[in-house]
Order: C-alpha cells, then sequence, then structure tokens
C-alpha cells in the first residue's frame, strides 16, 4: 500500500478540491497577465489597471508567503508528495518554472503598455 492511500478519502476529496482551486486561480492570474496587451490596444485603461493590479496583489501574496502560494501549504497537509504539481494540475515543468515565466511575461507587457503609452499609439 502506498504512502497517499493512508490519507483518508476525505483528506483526498478535500486534496482534489485545493488542486482545483489554486488550478482555477492559476488560470485567472494567466488570463489577468495575457490580457494586458489586448486590453491595452483596445484603450481598455480601468481593465488594465484592474487586472494589473489584481497580478500585482498576487505577487504581494506570494512574496509575504516566500515566494510559495498559501495553497501550496494547504496541500501539503494533505499529501507527502512534493514534485512541483503536487499542489495544482499543471504539468511538473510548467508548476516548476510558472512564476519565473510569467512573471518574466507580465513584465514584458507592462513595458510594452509604457512604451506604447509614451509614444502615444494607444
Amino acid at each position: 500500500m502506498g504512502v497517499e492511500s493512508s490519507y483518508s478519502p476525505a483528506a483526498r476529496r478535500t486534496l482534489v478540491a485545493i488542486k482545483l482551486l489554486h488550478t482555477a486561480v492559476w488560470a485567472f492570474m494567466v488570463f489577468c497577465i495575457v490580457s494586458l496587451p489586448v486590453l491595452g490596444a483596445k484603450g481598455r485603461w480601468r481593465w488594465v489597471a484592474w487586472a494589473a493590479g489584481i497580478v500585482l496583489a498576487e505577487a504581494v501574496v506570494l512574496l509575504a508567503n516566500g515566494w510559495k502560494c498559501p495553497m501550496t501549504n494547504w496541500a501539503a497537509r494533505y499529501t507527502c508528495q512534493r514534485q512541483d504539481n503536487f499542489d495544482i494540475y499543471l504539468p511538473n515543468w510548467l508548476a516548476r518554472h510558472n512564476k519565473t515565466i510569467f512573471s518574466i511575461l507580465f513584465g514584458i507587457n507592462l513595458i510594452a503598455l509604457i512604451f506604447e503609452c509614451l509614444a502615444g499609439r494607444l
């Protein structure tokens, strides 16, 4: 019998719920990041501000939690697994590099929006 089978069915259901919630929050954050250039191009500056603000608020949460999502800590209570994607439904390679990839993309999008504003194109 594996280590994971020693957890109760309720604990396994809780882990699944945390992973689903974590994945949904991740998808929303990615949506906010990738929508920035589209919203900027359409002149939807209020939406740009909201999307960027949401991402920045998430960054503050991550920084306050040692650059880890609080849901990772929650999920850790319900499993002994510790691979990079034990707490989220993402491929392991993406879970491992997630913050790097999307931080860079967010930064690039913000810089592009600033340059477009300064150039008067948006």
